[in-house]
């Protein structure tokens, strides 16, 4: 069982920055593929960005590429979303998810194994 906890949300002004933290228990956090959605009022939850367990490649979705960076520590067992230049409609519930034994870049819901249980992030105009 791998236990994800996200941390680091809060109320931010239009074109400010936040950073995400999702802290995951277990001995083999380097062999997890990691991955952040968000989930809006009313809309589906949605892929934002992932980072794979080998090589630490990285993939975002087209909203966020250029304001937002995925990262990893091993040591920590820590996966971090760096948020700037953060707009209204970025405004959402953030889920980190894990892939274990993941040694790719994943985007889908469905691929994903464990999830946290969500941080909000507002962002007012």
């Amino acid at each position: 069982q791998v236990q994800l906890v996200e941390s680091g949300g809060g109320l931010v002004q239009a074109g400010g920055s936040l950073r995400l933290s999702c802290a995951a228990s277990g001995r083999t956090f380097s062999s997890y593929a990691m991955g952040w959605f968000r989930q809006a009022p009313g809309k589906e939850r949605e892929f934002v960005a992932a980072v794979s367990s080998t090589t630490g490649s990285t993939y975002y979705t087209d909203s966020v590429k250029g304001r937002f960076t995925i990262s990893r520590d091993n040591a920590k067992n820590t996966v971090y979303l760096q948020m700037n230049s953060l707009k209204p409609e970025d405004t959402a519930v953030y889920y980190c998810a894990a892939v274990v034994r993941g040694y790719y870049i994943y985007t889908r819901r469905s691929d994903y194994d464990y999830w946290g249980q969500g941080t909000q992030v507002t962002v007012s105009s």
